[in-house]
Order: C-alpha cells, then structure tokens, then sequence
C-alpha cells in the first residue's frame, strides 16, 4: 500500500536536537505553522542534545539516516532544511523523489566559498533545493554573487522568535531574575549566550570584560588610565558580572580563563530550557563571534529590550544598528582585540536605555514570529506541489 502524501504537509530537518539558533527556529515555525492549521513536524538527524526532536539515525550523512528521511519525506508536501548540513542529506536523500525542499541559509555563504571544491559541491547542492530563504537581504546577495543563483529562487525571510516570549523586564522582573541567577541586584551585568566553541570566541568576550572590570584603559584611546582612587570613588564605581549561559567543548577552559583575569565575577550557567531571565537580567548582551548570520540570540535579547555589543561579522548589522540599537567592534581576525570590543561595551552601557527601546523596536518590526510566518506561509504555498 503506497504512502498517503499531505501536499499541505511539512517537514522540518535540522542537523541535532541541541537547542542552538536553526534547530530553536525550526521548533517555533513548526509551531506556528501547526497554529496556522497546517500539518508539520520536526525531525533531527542525528546526535542528542536538550530538545524533544525525533532522530533519524546514527550520523549526519549515514545510509540509514539518509533512507529514513527519505521514508519520511514521502509523506508530506515539503521539505524545509534548516542549516548547512541539512542541505547535503536533504540534496542526496531527496534527488529523484519528487519531494522538494527548501533550504534555510542562517550563516553567512562566504564561509563555505574559501575552497573552490567546496564551492563547486554547495552551488551543486543549492541547485536542487526548489527555493532558498536566506535570513537576510545581505546573505540573499552573496548567495545570487557567489554561486549564481536564479533570483526567483533566492529570497529574504528574517530569523524570527515570539516576542511573547521575552518580553521586556517590568518592576522587580530584573531583580528577580538576578536573584535567580546568582547575581547582585545592583550590578551592571553582561550576557555572553551562545555555544562555547571556537566560533564563538567566548575567550574574547571575557578578556574585554576583565579590562572592563579593572578600569585599566581608556578604550577610546587605547591609553592606561589612572589607577582608581580610594574611600567614596571606590565605593561608587559599578560592580561588573558576566554571565555566560551556554555549553560547549572550550568550557573548562573558558571557566579557567575567567578564574584567572576575573575570579568570582563570571559565572557559567552550562544550557538552559528558558533564556528569559539571562535577558531579564542583562544590561546588555556582547556577542564575539568570529562568523554569524543574524544569530537568534541578537533578536532574543532585542525583544527583551537588551541592547548588544557585537563584533561586525556576517549579517549582524540587521539587528545591530551601530549608535541606535547596539554597537559594533572591528576586533580583527584571530583571538581579536578585546580593547575594540570594550569600547563598544561601553557606548552600550552608556547609552543602554535608548538602545534597549531601539533594539526592541526594531525586533518587533522585522522579526516578531508573525510576520515571519506570512512570509513562510506565502514561499511555502507557492513552492509546494
């Protein structure tokens, strides 16, 4: 008996069931599309990870794993495969299937075009998927520049969250959440969030907080301050707490680095199930990242109204809007400069109020999950069989 095919229905691909920036997307599309009346599911494939997300098979790319999302694909309309690895299953397990797929670009495509082979083998994949959604207009640009896409094919849908989700903080809400966390009601807090891997150059993050927290430098200079004085300025100057919620392989030794430069001023919260209170709790977020697409973190925080200090990579400047919702660091490649990023840190907290209205503003304008899910809803009815 031959397998029933939901045309309406989707499948939703994503690389594990780590709860990190796609696999977070994906859930909430999948749920707003299930809100919206259609039928949807969310599949992983491969690994563990936090999320309650069926897995495939033993590995990415293994045989198994690949004949069972084929299996699976039979039955719905369309494919949506969210991240770089998702692209090669859904490439090789979908050809000649008729099933299609689209392709969800979250990172920034220039990565993968440094090798000419790799180059030649992604152009090949992103062929086959029927449409590509980039979640940026800049990353809709390299995809048509670098791999030479049809622009009919390529088009801009914003990484997207549920405001209702973080809001932002209301009377005791901050304080609450401090408390919740470990933190001092009156300090100025910094929120590292994200994955602690190499990427991520979380060791950045921290070496700009301990210059930060000692007032040894004049950032905007790069000249040393004076030392601080004594009795009532000692007393009024600002205690400095980063939090950095996240797991990952550099964990030992991130928590070393800040034992070292910042001892018993950083604290690690290994992955939570609910980020709000990270938010609540921020006076501003600091994102180090060496590579970024528009990472859903810039936008969970901007709903909370916490405002960014975020290296210029990638397309991060649609959230970030230098001066107006956040401020940008050209820390330069490699370990980078942490004296740029605490510049930025510091416009931040000085302007953070304005900002955190800004960035909130802004979030709500091209990110709410509503609007987000019109534009999916409008690719999805015109891709579908």
């Amino acid at each position: 008996m031959g397998t029933t095919t939901d045309r309406r229905g989707v499948l939703h691909v994503v690389t594990d069931p780590r709860r990190r920036g796609s696999q977070a997307f994906a859930h909430d599309l999948d749920a707003a599309l299930r809100g919206r009346g259609r039928a949807s599911s969310v599949v992983a494939l491969a690994g563990t990870g936090e999320m309650a997300i069926p897995v495939l098979g033993p590995g990415r790319l293994h045989p198994r794993t690949l004949r069972e999302l084929r299996r699976r694909a039979a039955g719905v309309g369309l494919v949506i495969a969210h991240g770089s690895t998702t692209l090669d299953a859904c490439g090789i397990a979908l050809a000649g299937t008729g099933t299609p797929f689209v392709y969800v670009n979250i990172g920034d495509p220039r990565h993968w075009a440094r090798d000419p082979l790799r180059r030649a083998r992604v152009g090949l994949m992103l062929r086959r998927a029927v449409a590509i959604a980039s979640v940026s207009p800049m990353g809709r640009d390299v995809l048509l520049r670098t791999y030479r896409l049809r622009p009919d094919r390529v088009r801009a849908i914003p990484n997207g969250r549920r405001p209702e989700r973080f809001p932002p903080p209301e009377g005791d809400d901050r304080a609450k959440a401090r408390a919740e966390l470990g933190l001092p009601a009156d300090a100025l807090v910094l929120a590292v969030v994200g994955a602690l891997a190499a990427e991520k150059r979380v060791a950045l993050a921290i070496e700009a907080f301990a210059l930060l927290e000692d007032g040894e430098r004049d950032t905007a200079s790069g000249a040393i301050a004076e030392p601080a004085a004594t009795g009532a300025a000692e007393r009024e100057r600002p205690s400095y707490h980063l939090l950095v919620a996240g797991e990952g392989p550099e964990r030992s030794s991130l928590e070393a680095l800040a034992e070292r430069r910042s001892p018993g001023r950083v604290a690690f919260t290994g992955n939570l199930a609910d980020l709000g209170p990270v938010y609540r709790a921020a006076d501003a977020l600091v994102l180090s990242s060496t590579s970024e697409g528009v990472p859903g973190v810039l936008v969970e925080a901007g709903l909370s109204a916490v405002p960014a200090a975020a290296t210029d990579v990638g397309f991060v400047r649609d959230v970030v809007v230098d001066g107006v919702t956040g401020a940008l660091a050209d820390v330069g490649p490699g370990p980078g400069d942490p004296r740029a990023l605490v510049a930025a840190i510091r416009r931040v907290l000085a302007g953070r109020d304005a900002m955190g209205r800004a960035v909130r503003e802004r979030c709500l304008e091209r990110h709410a999950m509503d609007t987000v899910v019109d534009a999916w809803i409008a690719l999805l009815d015109e891709r579908s069989r």
